[in-house]
């Protein structure tokens, strides 16, 4: 090269640049405010298409508490107080966690009726979904697993730092920036959503869904709250209906069962009430591969 000391000082100066970097590559220009379009594109995309090469057409969503523990878990943590001799308060939280546990133990169970109604681990045709971190979660991914199946989580980056379940198909777990992104994921390729108890996440999720239904903007799939008396006990749905904030019918997008196995029945009988069941018919009742 024939650039004396002087240019090539320059050049190094122009190549240095943030503004000679592919657009590709600059962070941060791809973390500039403008770019925000692009960035939930990006968010959208790495996830179909990952989807999309795994084959997978339906999914089942289940929501709930990342705050329910295993049942062994939860006993042994109250084992352990009461022989530290914890003050009452913290006792009466530990029986309750140990209480609410069933639910952890029932949702590994649906995991497990989901994940065994393919023909094979690689049937990926209806998969069980579900936010990717601990709890109902965890559960839900768990019982796919013990059943050989693969199933997806969706993360998403929140202010505490929250890790992946060990049971998510590893390459079926993603980790997304934008609420919206990953919530449209969860509704997008959904055959049925399962609500267990869970707080402020789990009931954006229902209600958002409730409304999408509600308005058309999705077609109806079945809907079902597990843990009846816990449902009915957080909201006055009949409340809302007298004061006419909604129409009765709308009570007809969900409806409550007690355990995973009436969930996984609700669902299968939905579809073959429509004359579609769920999946292709094996056998006469139209309720298995």
């Amino acid at each position: 090269m024939y650039y004396n000391n002087k240019e090539l000082e320059l050049l190094q100066k122009i190549m240095n640049s943030p503004t000679y970097k592919l657009a590709e590559d600059d962070k941060d220009f791809l973390r500039e405010y403008e770019v925000r379009g692009v960035r939930l594109e990006l968010d959208y995309l790495k996830a179909e298409l990952a989807m999309k090469r795994y084959g997978i057409e339906d999914t089942i969503p289940i929501f709930g508490s990342a705050r329910i523990l295993p049942q062994d878990v939860a006993a042994k943590s109250l084992e352990k107080l009461q022989k530290e001799g914890a003050d009452a308060i913290t006792m009466n939280r530990a029986k309750k966690r140990l209480e609410m546990s069933r639910y952890y133990e029932d949702a590994r169970e649906l995991g497990y009726l989901i994940g065994s109604s393919g023909k094979a681990p690689s049937d990926n045709r209806v998969m069980v979904m579900t936010g990717g971190g601990p709890g109902i979660m965890e559960a839900a991914n768990r019982g796919a697993y013990e059943a050989g199946a693969n199933s997806i989580g969706l993360n998403i980056v929140l202010p505490h730092e929250q890790h992946p379940n060990p049971y998510i198909t590893p390459e079926l777990c993603f980790l997304f920036h934008y609420f919206a992104i990953r919530k449209l994921h969860f509704f997008q390729r959904a055959k049925a959503m399962v609500v267990y108890p869970g707080g402020f996440g789990t009931m954006d999720e229902f209600f958002e869904l409730l409304t999408l239904i509600q308005t058309g903007t999705m077609p109806r799939i079945p809907v079902v709250l597990v843990g009846k008396a816990w449902w009915s006990q957080l909201v006055n749905f009949n409340f809302l209906i007298e004061e006419g904030m909604i129409a009765p019918e709308d009570l007809e997008i969900f409806h409550s069962v007690e355990n995973a196995k009436e969930a996984w029945r609700a669902i299968l009988e939905w579809y073959k009430g429509r004359g579609e069941p769920l999946f292709v018919a094996d056998e006469s009742d139209g309720l298995k591969r």
